[in-house]
């Protein structure tokens, strides 16, 4: 008996081109971050919500990474629970270092 090969439809390759267009949303956030504090006079405050976005965002294109690579196997295994918390994470991580520098 052998084992059913995956699907060969587009499912997974829809799935890397969401990955990938998350990432580069993050991206955009990250570097927004960073421009607008350095733009805001560059104070102590702004500078570590910028230093926390990089690393949130690192910390995203990580698992992003890693996720886009699992599906590239014939049989991709699901998701795991602590890889989509440390991506739900880091995007509320971003959305929280976005409003420090505002205030």
């Amino acid at each position: 008996m052998t084992t059913a090969e995956r699907d060969p439809g587009l499912q997974p390759e829809r799935t890397r081109l969401a990955w990938r267009r998350t990432t580069l949303s993050a991206t955009v956030v990250a570097l927004l971050a960073v421009r607008q504090a350095l733009h805001i006079g560059a104070t102590p405050g702004a500078l570590v919500a910028a230093a926390l976005s990089t690393l949130a965002w690192l910390g995203f294109l990580l698992v992003a990474h890693r996720r886009v690579v699992a599906l590239g196997t014939a049989r991709p295994p699901a998701l795991a629970p602590r890889g989509a918390l440390t991506a739900a994470l880091c995007t509320v991580a971003l959305a929280a270092f976005a409003a420090a520098m505002l205030f």
